[in-house]
């Protein structure tokens, strides 16, 4: 039996599940560095890349699949994201590339920039 995801209010459920974990977050651990930024209710051009990851999920996933349960859905969502969304999809904002051509390729520009690690010399005395 199939069961439907609730995908028009998904992200109400989850924006509220999240803020409840939020709040009972230890404040004195949480630094003005690493504060919890959350977007207003109803605007979601405050948190546009999250939004539009989304909104990806949904049409090339969600919306053309069946899932048998929960563990289903987030089985094939997951090897959605690993298999395809970061392997094979391009992103214009990466220039063209996949994320993982586009982070391997930041790796290998900043292994070359970063200072390597040599061997301290020692002198006797």
């Amino acid at each position: 039996m199939l069961y439907p995801l609730p995908c028009p209010h998904l992200d109400q459920v989850r924006i509220r599940l999240v803020a409840e974990h939020v709040d009972r977050l230890p404040q004195p651990r949480i630094s003005r560095a690493s504060a919890v930024v959350r977007a207003a209710v109803g605007m979601p051009t405050e948190n546009r890349y999250a939004e539009r990851l989304i909104r990806t999920i949904k049409e090339e996933q969600v919306a053309l699949s069946d899932y048998e349960g929960y563990h289903d859905a987030r089985a094939h969502i997951g090897r959605f994201l690993e298999d395809v969304y970061l392997h094979k999809r391009i992103h214009s904002a990466l220039g063209y590339l996949t994320p993982a051509e586009f982070e391997q390729g930041w790796q290998q520009h900043h292994a070359a920039t970063l200072p390597q690690n040599k061997p301290e010399k020692t002198v006797q005395l």
